[in-house]
């Protein structure tokens, strides 16, 4: 079995937010095992999510770029906010995803892509806004969406400058109707993406661990009620239910009018376009999500030093 050390019972706690012994008893009950005890603390109620909601480390803007029946969303990283606001930087990222277009949001070759007007690559001219501006910046990632017929439409939340943000969200819509329709649904959808981070579009496309994971809390969850296994069945079937219409996209209640779900709102923009309409794909980049940068206690660090 794993030793349970403080740095463990630490990082546990940083993750679900949970008590400190709490988190010790969770982790000896599972040897040690840090997904294992995120889902012994969730079904006894301890834990609230199975992932770490930690503030966004990084900075610097998110841009998307359309082009006919192609979207590209990329993300260059910063050290401070201030940059963000830099009109050279903004530039320089607004170009940055314009150029992802030609090499279809591929990382390696969008470094290697020349910069317009510069006569060396993007990974070159971002080399000189670093020794201009003075600031660490990385170009982090890249991803794009393209559909044979129908539209790619794009949502920018927190917009510093058009299409420059906080957010990117790509929707991808498959369909021959009217295109100037279409762009207009797919961003209302890209905005959907944009308030509720889904991680699928239809239930079939959900990972089936993610799934069967999620199964057994909620049957460990219901049995802990004491009652017979075939209502424990229907309990935990009603509460997947309700953890697709948090995660699956065309299960969620289209935010634009409350209420209605989202498929429901695909099948009467099929009618009203007198034809198919189908949700392809969508991608959200976040900015700074899954980089983790040191928070400082400024307090503690004032503190010592006038103790020292």
């Amino acid at each position: 079995m794993t030793e349970i050390t403080a740095a463990l019972v630490k990082e546990l706690r940083d993750i679900c937010g949970a008590g400190m012994m709490d988190c010790k008893k969770a982790l000896t009950e599972s040897g040690g095992g840090i997904e294992a005890a995120v889902d012994w603390l969730r079904t006894k109620g301890l834990a609230a999510a199975s992932k770490k909601a930690g503030r966004v480390a990084a900075e610097g803007l998110v841009a998307c770029a359309l082009a006919d029946g192609q979207g590209v969303v990329v993300e260059v990283n910063s050290e401070t906010d201030f940059v963000a606001r830099n009109e050279d930087f903004q530039g320089f990222v607004a170009t940055v995803a314009e150029t992802a277009l030609s090499v279809d949001a591929d990382l390696e070759r969008l470094a290697a892509a020349e910069f317009p007007g510069a006569g060396k690559p993007v990974s070159e001219k971002l080399t000189d806004m670093v020794a201009t501006i003075g600031e660490n910046m990385t170009l982090r990632r890249a991803q794009g969406l393209r559909v044979g017929d129908g539209v790619v439409a794009c949502y920018v939340h927190s917009a510093v400058q058009p299409g420059l943000g906080r957010i990117g969200v790509l929707v991808a819509l498959e369909s021959t109707g009217d295109k100037e329709r279409l762009m207009a649904l797919g961003k209302q959808l890209a905005m959907q993406v944009a308030a509720t981070s889904p991680r699928a579009v239809a239930i079939d496309d959900l990972d089936g661990q993610v799934v069967d994971r999620e199964r057994a809390v909620l049957t460990e969850q219901a049995r802990e009620s004491g009652r017979p296994d075939d209502i424990i069945a229907k309990m935990v079937e009603g509460r997947l239910r309700k953890f697709y219409a948090e995660v699956v996209l065309s299960e969620q209640v289209f935010v634009i009018d409350g209420e209605t779900k989202v498929a429901k709102v695909i099948e009467a923009a099929a009618e009203q376009f007198g034809a198919p309409v189908a949700i392809a794909e969508f991608v959200r980049f976040a900015l700074g999500e899954g980089i983790e940068r040191e928070e400082k206690d400024f307090a503690r660090e004032v503190a010592e030093r006038l103790g020292g």
